[in-house]
């Protein structure tokens, strides 16, 4: 204890005291994370507007299979599965939205490459790509073409790259501000580099996706039909539906409900693939 006094009397006179901090850390803003989500997939909703839709279509749902099925507990799995089908949705618009744009990075890096060879810098084939490049980068860069007359190379590249908000660009773009301030007669050969790192890292990810879908599908299968069984089932034979409008049947479809709840987030967590961190988001070229 003495030797701790001692030492932070003497750090504080000689001006390398510890900072001491008794605020805990703050959350992260999940609303903002959410609706960059939502940019992500290409929609301009808000995250209130995005789930109160998927809530009014989920009691939508609970409202027509209770009709149907004439037991509302029969009606809450299926009226779930209605209302994830939103988030489902545009998770799958996101991840086609972001896998365009890592797949037009090599043809991009080869037209600025090409450019450069016959005499362009770095900045006017990087504009360039705005008119000729891949049509997923066409709008960034239509931008980047602007900002950086205005702004400068550097600032209108982190405004790109915070635009496209997935870790290959983050990459990208901070190596090609590198290139541009530090990369001098070693640009082509830098970006040689870059064509090769990314025609690697899109077989990898094709190769993943593949071995992964087919096991999504079986799980997503195994939790939904014997839920549209049931539905049929006691839409077509009275003794079902009798026995399911019963306690008895009612204990049975709360206990299959609960277990199907686990499965999909056991299902879920097992197939999960946890997304490239973007480690770069915000990094300033030094």
């Amino acid at each position: 204890m003495t030797a701790v006094s001692v030492y932070l009397i003497l750090g504080h006179f000689a001006g390398y005291a510890p900072s001491i901090s008794l605020t805990m850390p703050t959350r992260p803003d999940r609303s903002r994370r959410f609706h960059q989500w939502l940019l992500q997939a290409g929609s301009d909703l808000t995250p209130l507007r995005f789930w109160c839709g998927s809530a009014g279509l989920g009691l939508g749902a609970l409202a027509l299979f209770t009709v149907l099925t004439s037991a509302w507990w029969m009606a809450v799995m299926p009226a779930l599965g209605v209302a994830y089908l939103p988030y489902w949705y545009y998770s799958r618009r996101r991840g086609e939205r972001l896998g365009q744009i890592r797949e037009a990075w090599p043809d991009a890096l080869r037209d600025a490459l090409a450019s450069i060879l016959t005499g362009s810098t770095l900045t006017s084939a990087l504009c360039d790509l705005a008119d000729r490049g891949p049509v997923p980068l066409q709008p960034a860069f239509a931008r980047f073409r602007l900002m950086s007359r205005m702004m400068g190379v550097v600032p209108a590249l982190e405004l790109v790259k915070e635009e496209l908000s997935d870790p290959n660009s983050d990459r990208v773009i901070e190596v090609l501000a590198l290139a541009y301030e530090h990369g001098g007669g070693l640009v082509a050969e830098v970006l040689h580099d870059l064509i090769s790192e990314n025609t690697e890292d899109l077989r990898l990810g094709d190769e993943i996706r593949a071995d992964g879908t087919e096991q999504r599908i079986e799980s997503w299968a195994v939790v939904l039909v014997p839920w549209i069984m049931l539905a049929f089932l006691s839409q077509s034979s009275e003794q079902y539906r009798a026995f399911y409008h019963s306690g008895a049947g009612l204990v049975v479809v709360l206990a299959a409900g609960i277990w199907s709840l686990l499965g999909v987030v056991l299902l879920g967590y097992i197939s999960r693939s946890a997304p490239e961190p973007r480690v770069l988001a915000g990094a300033g070229v030094r």
